[in-house]
């Protein structure tokens, strides 16, 4: 990867960014990992609600919408080119995203975009949310290029009018998502693993579209026919006192262990000792973590949202029982599950991103 012209470009990233760990923000890390060894600049404004008051070398905060709007407009005018991401559930977002572009459009420069999850949302697409159509239309309008993670997300960015050469559809998931060492996994949550067969592993954040209630439900469940059964949640711990109140609730305590965030190395290794990955979300199209899974030969159990890949075992979002069956239908037949697993094409898509935010 070298530059175009020997001029290094600037690109302002917007995103979510580590910690905690998350798919755009992980992302947005490889991209500018990979703009930087390419001789470019690279700067990422942080907007995640958990971490964007605090500061960091690796990103600038983002305190309020004053300190937000400036931040934009004033790396605009040193130059950087708006590179903003978002998806079609946060209203916040959108705003965010209007302003970014503002800023960008007031010193000449025409952003680029990247709209995450799959193509039905809250608010996305058209026939979603009808009344948002001039606001999207704007959004995607005044972007030089927009990116998005399959044809099927286009086809509905295009509904607005957009012109269809300048949407790129571009996998989330990246030969870089699998580069980790194997880390010794220790102490209490060492425990837990040795002593917990099956084990289940979920990446989530404590929100409502996680469906982690349900989850847990499931798991009581399943420990009627698995005592030795283990949950093992991974992602930050804000705002799980409602579940962590649940299982206690449920009397599976021993079977449920919150490892909170992890860096890229311990969450993979974590993922390499699970004997499933369950995916619970359902607006999250094809989902980098189900790709890593796969990629590492575990078997995954995952919503049914229409765009999962190949070997998934799926089960209806709205059904706890259909959850559960899913899950003991794949413990049944571990090893044969394990051996049917597909393992998907990886490309350098970090590579084809960066050669979009290049282009002259």
């Amino acid at each position: 990867m070298s530059r175009r012209n020997g001029k290094p470009k600037k690109i302002l990233e917007i995103s979510s960014y580590p910690p905690p760990r998350a798919g755009w923000g992980i992302r947005v890390s490889f991209v500018k990992e990979a703009l930087i060894e390419a001789g470019h600049v690279c700067d990422v404004i942080n907007i995640a609600p958990e971490s964007r008051k605090i500061p960091s070398p690796e990103y600038l905060t983002s305190l309020n919408g004053l300190d937000y709007f400036w931040k934009c407009l004033k790396l605009s005018l040193q130059g950087y080119r708006v590179h903003m991401h978002l998806n079609g559930n946060s209203p916040k977002g959108f705003i965010l995203t209007i302003l970014a572009e503002i800023a960008n459009l007031l010193t000449f420069k025409r952003p680029v975009l990247t709209v995450h999850a799959g193509p039905y949302q809250i608010y996305f697409p058209k026939e979603r949310a009808p009344h948002l159509t001039p606001m999207f239309k704007f959004i995607f309008g005044v972007a030089r290029k927009v990116i998005c993670n399959s044809e099927a997300v286009k086809e509905k960015i295009v509904e607005y009018g957009v012109n269809p050469q300048k949407v790129v559809p571009i996998q989330a998931f990246s030969k870089q998502y699998l580069r980790f060492h194997k880390i010794s996994v220790n102490g209490e949550l060492g425990g837990f693993i040795a002593n917990r067969q099956p084990l289940i592993s979920s990446y989530v954040f404590f929100r409502p579209e996680f469906f982690i209630d349900d989850m847990v439900r499931g798991i009581a469940e399943l420990v009627k026919s698995y005592p030795n059964i283990g949950l093992m949640i991974l992602g930050s711990s804000d705002n799980s006192e409602p579940i962590r109140e649940l299982v206690q609730e449920l009397g599976i305590e021993k079977h449920v262990y919150f490892a909170g965030d992890q860096d890229h190395d311990s969450f993979l290794t974590l993922v390499t000792q699970s004997d499933i990955c369950l995916r619970t979300p359902i607006r999250d199209g094809v989902s980098s973590s189900v790709l890593e899974a796969l990629a590492l030969e575990v078997p995954v159990v995952a919503s049914e949202n229409g765009r999962r890949p190949e070997s998934v075992i799926t089960y209806d979002h709205e059904s706890i029982p259909d959850m559960v069956r899913a899950l003991r239908e794949t413990i049944e037949q571990l090893p044969q599950v394990k051996s049917q697993i597909v393992k998907p094409h990886i490309r350098d898509t970090v590579a084809e991103e960066v050669a979009v935010l290049t282009e002259v």
